[in-house]
This record gives C-alpha cells, sequence and structure tokens, in this order.
C-alpha cells in the first residue's frame, strides 16, 4: 500500500485541507477536505421541521431508548450534509450531481464528526472539472459512521480558503 505525505493546512478551526500534491491550492487526486461539526437538539429539530421527518427516533429519548438505542439519533441525512457543505465552501458553485451513502452507526446529539471528501478521480468536462469523491464521516475521531462516494461539477480545480463559517 503507497503511503502518501500529506501537507495539511488549518484553515478555521473546524476545517481542514489536506494536499498530497506539491501545489497546495489545486485539487488532485488524493487531496483531502475536511470540515467537523457537533450537532445540537436546535439541527435536529430544525432539519425535523424543514425535512418534515417526523419520526420520533430523532426527538424522542424513550421512543429511541425502546428499539435500543441511547438517545435521540441526528438525521443521516443531516449528517451527510457536510459533504456538499465541504465542497461548496471549498469550490463556490460546485453543482452536486450524485451521492451514495452507507450509513454504519448512529450519531447522537453532541457526537463531534469530521466529515472528510477525497478526490479519487477529476477530468475536465466544458471548461469546468467532474470530480469524483471518497466521503466518509467518522464519529469521536476514529468510528466510521457514514461512507460513500460523491460526483460534482468544479467550475475550478483552485481551491477557496474558507473566509468565515456559520456551523
Amino acid at each position: 500500500m503507497l503511503v502518501r505525505n500529506l501537507h495539511c493546512h488549518k484553515v478555521h478551526s473546524l476545517s481542514l485541507r489536506c494536499f498530497t500534491s506539491g501545489t497546495p491550492n489545486v485539487l488532485k487526486p488524493g487531496d483531502v477536505l475536511r470540515k467537523a461539526r457537533v450537532y445540537t437538539d436546535e439541527d435536529v429539530l430544525q432539519y425535523s421541521k424543514v425535512s418534515c421527518d417526523s419520526n420520533p427516533l430523532h426527538t424522542d429519548s424513550a421512543a429511541a431508548k425502546d428499539v435500543g438505542f441511547e438517545g435521540p439519533l441526528v438525521h443521516g441525512m443531516l449528517v451527510a450534509s457536510l459533504f456538499p457543505h465541504i465542497i461548496s465552501s471549498h469550490f463556490p458553485g460546485a453543482v452536486y450531481v450524485s451521492q451514495n451513502l452507507n450509513f454504519k452507526f448512529p450519531v447522537y446529539i453532541g457526537d463531534q464528526i469530521i466529515g472528510e471528501v477525497q478526490a479519487t478521480n477529476l477530468r475536465e468536462n466544458k471548461n469546468r472539472y467532474l470530480a469524483k469523491f471518497k466521503t466518509r464521516c467518522f464519529k469521536n475521531g476514529d468510528l466510521l459512521v457514514i461512507d460513500g462516494e460523491a460526483v460534482a461539477l468544479l467550475p475550478t480545480l483552485t481551491v477557496e480558503q474558507i473566509q468565515h463559517e456559520k456551523w
């Protein structure tokens, strides 16, 4: 297995990007972009409202415990929304084309989640770039809770620094 030496640059207290290439602002296969997030009760409530997902497993501790969970679950799709957020925050104007997801373990309110996208394939497509990413979320640093693959159409391969975060 080939191990790459990653050059990591802290962009924001909760964002990290790692580049395998010698040019740290140009996306290349193998490069990784990350974002950390802790989900709150309010995040879950707001997502429940906007998605119309009223499953009590997300909002009722007793209902979640009755089926074997430790407490209310963060919606899997809310956690997976880290992937397009990471991509669009570094490539404004990116268009999300596809995503497949595998939900491995539950995420609970208060868990620290690190979302990660790793470029696996890049090709030019009509003055834009079709980028394929391996997508993963880790809970509390090491437990893989979601994995999958995404494809996005990027306006450029030049990575922009995140100026300010709302999350």
